[in-house]
């Protein structure tokens, strides 16, 4: 498996409770620009429309050697899932609020491309911090335990 991006931020912007992965419908240039890396999955998102789901403003840059052969880099992709997964998503992002944040963009072993989302619902403010004191706290916990093993 080689990953290719990964969305740091949505660990800090949002809690997890499930993760799928999926397949991801590309065209050969895009395809060729994410082996080189040109993946950005920063405020992307996915949603259910008419029973499909599509990933929105995930940024693949255009390939350099493409020319008319190119796609716009933040077009919606279709995202390929099974259909008792499709509905079970849909319940849950339209009853309890919850949103499908892609997490990592990789290629698998048979060299397909795919996306992990998870299933999230958005932190308060004060989450946020709580989650940065933990982290703190954690860290300087591993730095005293270093010093008195040595």
């Amino acid at each position: 498996m080689k990953i290719i991006a990964t969305n740091r931020k949505a660990f800090h912007d949002y809690t997890m409770s499930e993760n799928y992965t999926a397949g991801i419908e590309l065209y050969g240039t895009e395809v060729k620009s994410a082996r080189s890396g040109g993946v950005t999955l920063t405020g992307g998102y996915a949603a259910v429309e008419n029973g499909e789901v599509f990933l929105h403003e995930t940024n693949i840059a255009p390939y350099r050697c493409g020319n008319i052969f190119n796609r716009d880099p933040k077009r919606k992709r279709k995202l390929l899932l099974k259909k008792d997964e499709i509905r079970h998503l849909y319940s849950k992002v339209e009853q309890r609020g919850y949103t499908l944040i892609p997490i990592k963009f990789f290629f698998n072993d048979r060299g397909y491309a795919k996306v992990e989302l998870a299933l999230c619902k958005g932190k308060k403010l004060i989450d946020k911090r709580e989650t940065l004191k933990r982290r703190a706290i954690e860290r300087q916990d591993r730095i005293e335990a270093k010093r008195r093993r040595r």
